[in-house]
């Protein structure tokens, strides 16, 4: 009985499996990762490589690696885009079911603008939205097409990608259309807000979705729901709560509710994960969700199921006990749960790096 618990340990609580490691690869830290599988069954994990240190500023590229074997195994560090003293980053990707298209939505600045500056104005260029194309599941990409005068309006300032995965809409008036979840600045109030961007022509051009009608909310992740609505959660800034806030669309991300607290997702103010397991036509309505599951610091990675579309979140899973920040999650082809999240081996390594963990869904019934 013993050696089965030790086995259990070791199966839902493993050691983080380190991917992008801060010093290793050319890179001072890796940090704010993104995960999909590519139409030809590879997994691609991207991330910021930032050159000289952690910071959000300076020389930042985008980089990724792939898996040929649902992420047991790992490729090497390959660069995404590079462009001398700028910071690149907020990788948003989201894989065309229909075509085979693999689309990274991101964005870009000055790497001696800061974002207080450009927020203030005082910048010398603004923050900027590009997006890389791929046909071949990753293997050769386009070069990046800006596209901040389609899906920025002229009064933001600060402008970020997702981070982490968007969606496809499977089922209603806007099936087929490419989603990915977004967020701004307004120059005149200063205050954040969360919106979409979409594309319904196959990534060929992106367009400007639904903004929350409240503020003090920004990075944030949506995910389809059985009736054909889209819940929209997000990082909350409100300084009474230490909740997630969430939305709902009815109309394909083009209005959204007005914000609410769900207070069964605690959060210290970060980054999550929102993403579809499967619908109940497929077995289960299983719907995920990842943060540091903490309102006072950035620990306990937890990985949490719904199986009524985000009413409640019964069942979850500590993967991570010690410092943990953003993450990303994806269904792999042999149904096990791919989480990748920024780890450090205890509460004094911060951004210490990257890692990847498998886990089965029944770890989490």
């Amino acid at each position: 009985m013993l050696l089965i618990l030790i086995f259990l340990t070791k199966l839902w609580f493993p050691f983080p499996d380190y991917i992008f490691v801060g010093g290793q690869g050319g890179y001072a830290c890796y940090r704010i990762p993104a995960v999909v599988v590519a139409p030809s069954g590879d997994v691609l994990a991207f991330a910021e490589g930032r050159k000289n240190s952690c910071s959000d500023t300076g020389n930042i590229d985008l980089v990724f690696r792939r898996s040929i074997d649902q992420g047991r195994t790992w490729g090497p560090i390959q660069l995404l885009w590079h462009k001398e003293g700028y910071t690149v980053g907020n990788p948003a990707p989201v894989v065309d079911q229909e075509t085979g298209g693999l689309f990274l939505l991101t964005t870009h600045n000055l790497g001696t603008d800061t974002e207080p500056d450009i927020i203030n104005q005082t910048s010398e260029d603004t923050r900027r939205v590009f997006v890389l194309s791929s046909m071949d599941s990753g293997h050769t990409w386009t070069d990046p097409r800006e596209i901040t005068q389609d899906i920025k309006k002229p009064d933001w300032t600060w402008y970020a990608t997702g981070p982490g995965s968007g969606i496809q809409l499977t089922r209603g008036p806007h099936k087929g259309r490419l989603m990915v979840a977004c967020d701004h600045i307004e120059a005149a109030t200063k205050h954040y807000y969360s919106h979409v961007i979409y594309s319904d022509d196959h990534g060929k051009t992106w367009e400007l979705g639904g903004t929350t009608p409240q503020h003090q909310v920004n990075e944030s992740e949506v995910a389809e729901l059985s009736d054909g609505r889209i819940l929209l959660n997000m990082r909350n800034y409100t300084p009474s709560e230490r909740y997630r806030k969430i939305s709902h669309s009815s109309d394909g991300g083009m209005t959204w509710n007005d914000l609410v607290a769900d207070s069964m997702l605690v959060e210290p103010i970060c980054q999550a994960s929102l993403q579809r397991y499967s619908f109940a036509e497929e077995g289960q309505n299983v719907l995920l969700f990842s943060n540091p599951a903490s309102q006072t610091r950035r620990e306990r990675m937890t990985l949490r199921a719904s199986f009524d579309d985000g009413v409640s979140w019964p069942v979850s899973l500590v993967v991570h006990e010690s410092m943990s920040a953003y993450s990303d999650i994806v269904r792999l082809p042999d149904d096990r749960i791919g989480l990748l999240y920024e780890a450090g081996p205890d509460h004094q390594h911060s951004y210490y790096g990257i890692a990847f963990e498998r886990i089965p869904l029944d770890a989490l019934q």
